[in-house]
């Protein structure tokens, strides 16, 4: 029997209850050499990026690759996430989502920016494997 992981179903399913929500999507990635996105927005090894339909072009959400089309800094690029470096997806507006075993979800991007955080209350998170 093949052993296929939960984690692409469950970021897929996550990704599908923040749009019909009405909330945006943020996956938080551990970048490793596997990981291609632009290394200028990477804090710590990690990034966080907006995968709402506003944000990104051409999401396709793999079983082992997350793939999209993003600007950074109002350049287009390609990002190429392998599924096994997402630590978590989330919502931005509530912070409710996933975190997967062994990650722990970084802080939402935007530093001081309010509007970019969570609410300040603790996000309702679920280790999966």
């Amino acid at each position: 029997m093949n052993d296929l992981s939960t984690r692409p179903y469950l970021i897929r399913a996550i990704h599908e209850w923040c749009v019909d929500s009405g909330l945006t999507p943020y996956l938080a990635v551990k970048v490793d050499e596997h990981t291609e996105v632009p290394r200028t927005h990477v804090k710590d090894g990690e990034i966080i990026l907006n995968i709402s339909a506003d944000a990104v072009r051409d999401l396709q959400l793999g079983n082992d690759m997350i793939t999209c089309t993003g600007r950074f800094g109002g350049v287009p690029f390609d990002l190429l996430v392998p599924v096994a470096a997402t630590i978590g997806i989330f919502a931005k507006e509530t912070g409710q989502g996933l975190v997967f075993q062994g990650g722990d979800l970084p802080p939402s991007p935007g530093g001081g920016d309010s509007e970019n955080r969570p609410p300040a209350h603790k996000p309702k998170l679920k280790i999966v494997k």
